[in-house]
């Protein structure tokens, strides 16, 4: 119920008044925070039921901690459905190459879904892991100029290198 709020609450974001969408989604966030305290504690109790919550509790932590910002995907990833995953990653390529969604909109859902794969255990092509580690590594670039700031000449030189390196990188 949490993550199908959640993801109402993604696709009606424009409907919200400014700030009540944030609020929204902030109790909605502590109440999966609870929900996943509660289930830990089943499962350290119970053993039974470890293997059902057990794929829960790690869709809750991923939603929580933002590693995927997509409900969809968080709940693809929380019914462990590998197969639906790449129908996903399918219709993103299409939509990709028909220009409906933007590269950097791409990326991001990209990588979201084939991080789940790679969660699920599912076998990545060469290509797809490929792509992750090309974004991660933009990525990394990205963090270390940004905590660069500003500064002398060798920093600036530098930093203006690097968002070189990775303009080339993306492209």
């Amino acid at each position: 119920r949490l993550l199908d709020q959640l993801e109402d609450l993604e696709e009606l974001k424009d409907e919200f008044e400014s700030g009540e969408y944030e609020e929204t989604k902030q109790e909605t966030m502590a109440q999966l925070r609870e929900f996943q305290e509660f289930l830990e504690r089943s499962v350290s109790g119970d053993m039974s039921l470890v293997s059902e919550y057990g794929a829960t509790i790690l869709a809750l932590q991923a939603a929580i901690s933002q590693a995927f910002k997509t409900p969809e995907v968080i709940r693809m990833f929380a019914k462990k459905q590998p197969d639906a995953l790449r129908k996903r990653l399918d219709g993103l390529q299409r939509d990709r190459k028909i220009r409906q969604i933007s590269k950097e909109e791409y990326q991001t859902q990209a990588i979201e879904i084939l991080t789940a794969l790679k969660k699920l255990g599912v076998k990545l092509s060469s290509a797809e892991q490929s792509f992750l580690d090309k974004m991660s590594s933009v990525r990394h670039m990205e963090d270390v100029v940004d905590k660069l700031g500003t500064g002398s000449s060798v920093e600036k030189n530098l930093i203006s290198t690097a968002n070189k390196e990775i303009k080339k990188a993306k492209n």
